[in-house]
C-alpha cells in the first residue's frame, strides 16, 4: 500500500531506489545501584568505552585523510572532530564520575542520566546550529555503550536478493537498482560508510535543517529527508521508496504511475542541474544590463573550492567563529587565524573574500565555562561584537590576522550586530590600534574595506551613522527577521510567524539597500533571503545589485538574475512594498 511521511526538505533532489534499514542505534541499558568497592571498576568500563570510541574515531579520520573530497567532504572530517571533542568533555566525563561515585550508579545509568543533564542545556540554546549538536551529543554515549556492552554496528548491510515487481520493470534490468538508507539517525561515521558505499539520498526520523545530517548532505549533493517521525519504524527492508528532497516528503511502496512520475520529475532534474550548470561561466548579468555580484557565504576555508566550482565571484561571508568553536578554551592564536583567513583567500584565487569577526557569546559559547545562563534571553545578550569588544585582547588578536591575510589578497572586514555609535567609534579605533601594532613589529599587512552587519532594526533606523564610518553595509536577514518581529525562529510554537516578507521586514531591507546607493556604498544580502528564488526578483527590484549565499543556491540564483528586468521589476517592489500583504501580491 503507497503511504508518504512528511519531514524537512534539507537536500534537494529526487531519489528512488530500495530501503536499506539501519538499525536503531539505541542500546537498552540497566539501572541498578552498586557497591562502593565497584565504584574505581565502574569508572574504568566508561573510560575504556570512551577511549575506544576515541581510537575508533581516529581510525576513520585516518581513512578519510586518504580519500579524495568527494568520497570524504571536509565537512565529515569537522564533525569527526566535534565527536573528539565531546568525547573530551570535562562536564561529561566528571558528571559521570559523580553519578557513580555520589549516587552508586552503574557505569551506564550514569553515562545516560549526564546525557540527559547536558542535552537540556543544549535544549535551551538559541542558535540552531549549536542546538543540532546535541544529536551528536547522543551518539557519542551511545557508541560509549556500545562498547561496554559489546554490541555490533547498526549498520544493517544491502539485501542483495530481491524479488521482481512492477517497480523493477520500470528500471533497466542491466543497472544495479538505487539503495536509499532509512535510519533513526546518522552520525558522521556512518556516513562515512554512507559515502562508501552505493545510497542515492537517506531519510532519518530526526535532525533539523542545521543537523550534521544535512549539512555533510548538502555537501555531498545527496537528495535526504531528516526529521520524517517514525519513518525507520514504517518502512520495511527492500521496500520501494522514493525521497523526494525538494518538497521534504519520502513515498514508501508507490504505484507504478506514482514510479513512473517521480522517474520523469528525477530526469527532468537531472537535465536542470546540468543546464544550471552551463552557467557557471555566464556573467550575471540582467536583461536590462544590471551587473549582479553572486557571492558564497563559507565557514571553513577549505569550502572556497565549492565556491569557485559553483561560479561565485568572491566571498559575502567567511563565518569565522567555526575556527573558535570547540576548542575548550584553547582559543586560536593569531597565525592560526592568520594561515586560516590565508588559505580561504588564497583558495578564491583572487576573488575578494569577506571576513566576519567572530560571533560568538551568550547562546553561542566557546566552551562549557563560558555558558551564561543567568540570564533569560542569550539572543539580546552579551554576543557577536559585544562579546568581541568585552574581551579586547581576543578581538585585537583577530584583528591582526585579518589585516596580516589581507596582504594576500582582496580582504573585507564584516562586523555584526552592531547598533550603537558608540560601539562603532571603539570598533573602528580598534582596527587602527591593531595596524599601530603591526607597525611596531614590522608585519607586513594589507588594505582592508571595513563593513557592518545590519541585523538589528535599531541599525537599520540609523543609517546615516553606519555610512559615515563603514565602506560597505551587508543585511543579515535572519536575525533583522527575528529582531524586527520578536520571533524566536527556534521555537516551534512561534516559527510559523517568521516571515521575511512581513512589511516592516521589507521596509528595513528596502531603506538599507536605498541608502547605501544613494550614498554610493556597497550593500549585500547575505542571510537565507539572498538565496531563495522567490525572493530574488524582489531584491532586484528594491535595487540590490549583490548577493552572498550557499555555494548550492548560486546557479539557480544566477538564472533568475538572467531572466530578470530591473527597470520593470522596480515600480512592482515598491508596490509590493505598499502591499497589506505583500506574500499574497508575491504569489498574485
Amino acid at each position: 500500500m503507497t503511504f508518504s511521511v512528511h519531514g524537512l526538505a534539507v537536500a534537494r533532489g529526487i531519489a528512488i531506489g530500495r530501503a536499506v534499514l539501519m538499525a536503531s542505534s539505541r542500546v537498552d541499558v540497566a539501572h541498578y545501584f552498586i557497591e562502593p568497592a565497584q565504584i574505581e571498576d565502574e569508572i574504568e568500563r566508561v573510560r575504556v568505552g570512551r577511549n575506544a570510541v576515541v581510537e575508533e574515531i581516529h581510525r576513520l579520520q585516518q581513512t578519510i585523510s586518504l580519500m579524495g573530497p568527494k568520497e570524504a567532504p571536509h565537512e565529515l572530517s569537522a564533525l569527526l572532530d566535534v565527536h573528539l571533542m565531546l568525547l573530551e568533555d570535562e562536564e561529561l566525563i566528571n558528571g559521570v564520575k559523580h553519578w557513580i561515585s555520589d549516587r552508586l550508579y552503574n557505569a551506564e545509568w550514569a553515562l545516560t542520566t549526564q546525557l540527559e543533564v547536558i542535552s537540556r542545556q543544549f535544549d535551551d540554546m538559541e542558535d540552531d546550529y549549536l542546538r543540532g549538536r546535541k544529536a551528536d551529543l547522543e551518539q557519542v554515549a551511545e557508541r560509549i555503550l556500545r562498547y561496554m556492552k559489546g554490541v555490533a554496528s547498526p549498520v544493517a548491510p544491502p539485501t542483495t536478493s530481491r524479488r521482481k515487481t512492477q517497480q523493477d520493470l520500470l528500471l533497466d534490468d542491466s543497472m544495479d537498482v538505487p539503495l536509499v538508507m532509512i535510519a533513526h539517525d546518522l552520525s558522521p561515521a556512518d556516513m562515512l560508510q554512507f559515502k562508501q558505499s552505493v545510497f542515492a539520498g537517506f531519510v532519518t526520523d530526526v535532525g533539523g535543517r542545521n543537523s550534521h545530517t544535512a549539512i555533510v548532505a548538502r555537501s555531498m549533493d545527496i537528495p535526504a529527508v531528516v526529521g520524517a517521525r517514525s519513518s525507520s519504524n514504517l518502512v520495511r527492508q527492500d521496500d520501494w521508496v522514493i525521497i523526494d528532497g525538494d518538497a521534504g516528503v519520502m513515498i514508501v511502496d508507490p504505484s507504478p504511475i506514482i514510479l513512473a512520475e517521480y522517474g520523469f520529475k528525477q530526469r527532468q532534474g537531472e537535465l536542470e542541474r546540468g543546464r544550471l550548470s552551463r552557467l557557471r561561466h555566464t556573467p550575471a548579468v540582467t536583461m536590462d544590463g544590471q551587473k549582479i555580484e553572486l557571492l558564497a557565504n563559507i565557514e571553513l576555508p577549505e569550502d572556497a573550492p565549492a565556491a569557485l566550482k559553483a561560479g561565485a565571484v568572491g566571498v559575502g561571508l567567511f563565518r569565522s567563529e567555526f575556527l573558535f568553536m570547540g576548542r575548550r578554551g584553547n582559543l586560536p592564536d593569531e597565525e592560526e587565524q592568520y594561515l586560516a583567513y590565508r588559505r580561504a583567500i588564497e583558495g578564491m584565487e583572487g576573488l575578494p573574500v569577506t571576513i566576519r569577526t567572530v560571533d560568538v557569546g551568550a547562546d553561542k559559547p566557546l566552551d562549557d565555562s563560558m555558558r551564561d545562563e543567568a540570564h533569560l534571553n542569550p539572543a539580546l545578550g552579551l554576543r557577536a561584537i559585544r562579546w568581541s569588544l568585552a574581551d579586547p585582547a581576543m578581538f585585537l588578536t583577530q584583528l591582526r590576522a585579518i589585516l596580516r591575510a589581507a596582504a594576500h589578497g582582496q580582504v573585507n572586514m564584516l562586523i555584526p550586530m552592531l547598533a550603537h555609535a558608540s560601539e562603532i567609534r571603539q570598533t573602528v579605533s580598534l582596527v587602527d590600534f591593531a595596524r599601530a601594532e603591526l607597525d611596531n613589529r614590522g608585519v607586513a599587512y594589507g588594505p582592508i574595506r571595513l563593513g557592518a552587519m545590519i541585523e538589528i532594526p535599531a541599525a537599520a533606523l540609523t543609517l546615516k551613522i553606519f555610512l559615515k564610518y563603514f565602506d560597505f553595509l551587508s543585511i543579515g536577514t535572519n536575525d533583522l527577521i527575528q529582531y524586527t518581529l520578536a520571533i524566536d525562529r527556534a521555537d516551534e510554537s512561534v516559527a510559523h510567524l517568521y516571515d521575511p516578507l512581513h512589511p516592516a521586514v521589507l521596509r528595513l531591507v528596502a531603506e538599507t539597500i536605498a541608502e547605501c546607493n544613494a550614498q554610493g556604498k556597497g550593500v549585500s544580502v547575505c542571510g537565507e533571503m539572498a538565496g531563495d528564488t522567490t525572493l530574488t526578483r524582489l531584491l532586484l527590484g528594491l535595487g540590490l545589485r549583490s548577493f552572498s549565499m550557499h555555494p548550492a543556491q548560486i546557479l539557480a540564483v544566477k538564472q533568475e538574475v538572467l531572466r530578470a528586468d530591473t527597470v520593470r521589476l522596480a515600480p512592482w517592489a515598491r508596490q509590493l512594498l505598499d502591499a497589506e500583504d505583500p506574500a499574497a501580491f508575491l504569489a498574485g
